[in-house]
């Protein structure tokens, strides 16, 4: 399972950026992130969201690939 730990700024950021995307996918991606560094469990995020625990991980993934 992928951890993500998120400075304040770090969830300010997507915070703000979740907020003025206009892109479903990325808002989507943004929530995942969000959530997983809050402690939310792979399934606990795909049921909230009402996605699939494999779109979990490939957000969590694309998120770190994106961060590196």
């Amino acid at each position: 399972m992928i951890e993500i730990a998120l400075t304040k700024e770090e969830k300010h950021s997507l915070e703000s950026r979740h907020k003025s995307s206009s892109d479903s996918r990325e808002c989507e991606r943004i929530k995942v992130v969000l959530l997983r560094s809050e402690g939310g469990s792979y399934s606990l995020i795909a049921q909230a969201l009402r996605i699939d625990k494999t779109t979990v991980k490939r957000h969590l993934d694309d998120y770190q690939s994106d961060k590196n």
